[in-house]
């Protein structure tokens, strides 16, 4: 295990993920920003670099093709093998607009697809290079349990799988004694392009939620199996 603190940020080019890799950069770590599409990575690259992070470069991963995230992973292993830190960052919102009883199956599917089966994929392709360098995946999720005021059926489901995953394999890292440190993040309501924008009470910048989740990685503490709350959602008044 080498001393340099390499991140990969899946889906950094925008939004929450921008964020997460801005304040991690400022703090200290090298980036490796994880998006679709090259014209927007290096976009993200620019805007990064401006502000004084050190980017690494950029790797094409798309959580829906499971082939090209085997690549991705193979490519991560060469170009990056002291990569310490996993953030699972990307995903998709699945349609926010309906509820559960008028939701298409078609959208269950792409969602799961998306934001479990590929960050599933995705993990299970890096454990054994983050094992290797003793690191850590911290995925950003929202709460299992449902909320009154927010509750889109599709993406909510996605995510809960995906904390179950976390649980399992924490436990299972544990009991296999593999250095491996995953926990789940929930930035809290936040103003993004996945929620059309939205903003009000209660709601943070990605600004405030980068620069508070770069705060948790960097406690010197130990999360294995936690689900932490940066900002948990509010009751409506």
């Amino acid at each position: 295990m080498t001393n340099e603190k390499i991140v990969l940020v899946t889906g950094a080019n925008k939004g929450i993920g921008f964020g997460i890799a801005k304040h991690l950069g400022l703090s200290g770590w090298k980036v490796v920003i994880g998006a679709r599409d090259e014209q927007r990575a290096e976009k993200a690259i620019g805007q990064l670099k401006s502000a004084g992070v050190d980017v690494l470069g950029w790797v094409n991963i798309e959580l829906k093709d499971p082939a090209g995230i085997e690549h991705a992973a193979k490519e991560i292993g060469e170009r990056f093998p002291a990569l310490h830190l996993l953030v699972n960052n990307a995903g998709i919102p699945g349609d926010m607009s309906v509820d559960s009883e008028h939701t298409e199956l078609s959208a269950i599917r792409e969602t799961l697809d998306v934001n479990f089966i590929g960050t599933w994929a995705l993990t299970k392709a890096l454990v054994p290079l983050i094992a290797k360098n003793s690191g850590r995946i911290a995925n950003v999720t929202v709460p299992s349990e449902i909320s009154p005021y927010w509750h889109p059926l599709a993406y909510v489901a996605s995510k809960a799988a995906q904390n179950a995953m976390m649980g399992i394999m924490a436990i299972e890292f544990q009991q296999s004694n593999t250095p491996v440190e995953i926990f789940s993040v929930h930035p809290g309501p936040t103003t993004t392009d996945l929620n059309g924008n939205m903003s009000l009470p209660g709601f943070h910048d990605i600004e405030t939620v980068g620069k508070t989740f770069a705060e948790l990685i960097n406690d010197g503490k130990n999360h294995q199996g936690e689900f932490i709350e940066l900002y948990p959602i509010v009751e409506e008044k």
